[in-house]
């Protein structure tokens, strides 16, 4: 067992563009479970992630990964981190023999009989140039590499965006069966929050980049619920209780943070579970307070 609580550690990460400001953002992946990092595109994602993995340098705050200090161990730390991007970072005109080959040299803990292994598993050709690869064959390509060098930490940035859903499925169940060791972890970011739904431990919402929620995904599906309404009940409903309500010809929808005791201090009410994704449109909108 390793004597790290937690894959992952971010406490008060800022960093400030012309236009965007990632804003004093804390939260912990731990280990041995997936957290799904949930946000519109623009919200702050892949500018954590890219500070995480060292390619941009935070204005202030603190990144740990595996207890260690990004800032000093930044080496030592990527050999143990496997990232996946939306778009294929290898040379088009490589194969995947040549790619065996350098990787081998980069990665201490590389295995060439996992990755031919991977990629028998998922049909992909060793001597086709990646140019031609699909990209839901360049995505497979990504995670094979990403599978064969003993990482403990995977870093998925919108890794199933524009995937068809049942590569998409593929795709998730291998996620399930690297987490079969404790001592992996996976960060994924996306905006397909049903994928999240299925195999996420914990959610971390991000908005304009500003942190909304962070916590298990559970609890925050259990405690989180919308009330469904007529206009009129909806007047009887202090404002202070609700995050935003979306108000149409047909009625109200109002998100709540505590289910329970909205349902005790307003006993008529019907307050119907909800999705990931309702929490985050619901969230999204709450400095509008009411939306169509």
């Amino acid at each position: 067992m390793s004597d790290y609580e937690n894959a992952i550690e971010i406490k008060n990460l800022t960093k400030r563009y012309d236009g965007f400001t990632l804003d004093n953002i804390s939260f912990n992946v731990p280990k041995g479970s997936i957290m799904g990092f949930i946000g519109q595109n623009g919200a702050g994602k892949s500018t954590t992630i890219n500070t995480i993995l060292n390619i941009i340098k935070a204005d202030s705050g603190e990144i740990r990964v595996f207890g260690k200090d990004t800032r000093t161990a930044d080496v030592q730390i990527k050999q143990d981190i496997s990232a996946v991007f939306d778009e294929l970072p290898f040379h088009e005109q490589l194969n995947a023999k040549a790619l065996d080959r350098i990787l081998r040299h980069i990665f201490s803990h590389w295995s060439s009989e996992a990755f031919f292994g991977y990629l028998e598993r998922f049909q992909l050709p060793v001597k086709k140039k990646f140019g031609q690869f699909s990209k839901g064959m360049k995505m497979k390509l990504q995670i094979a590499a990403a599978l064969s060098h003993n990482a403990k930490l995977l870093i998925m940035d919108e890794a199933t965006t524009g995937l068809d859903p049942v590569v998409r499925n593929e795709i998730l169940d291998i996620f399930l069966e690297f987490l079969q060791d404790e001592d992996h972890s996976i960060l994924m970011s996306s905006h397909i929050t049903s994928d999240l739904e299925k195999i996420a431990d914990s959610v971390t919402f991000i908005d304009k980049g500003r942190l909304l929620l962070t916590g298990y995904k559970d609890e925050i599906l259990e405690s989180h619920g919308v009330i469904k309404c007529s206009k009129a009940d909806y007047e009887n409903i202090g404002k202070g209780d609700i995050i935003s309500a979306r108000i149409s010809d047909f009625g109200v929808e109002a998100l709540v943070s505590d289910r329970q005791s909205i349902s005790r201090k307003y006993s008529g009410l019907v307050i119907d579970h909800t999705t990931l994704e309702e929490i985050m449109l619901f969230y999204v909108n709450r400095e509008k307070k009411e939306w169509c």
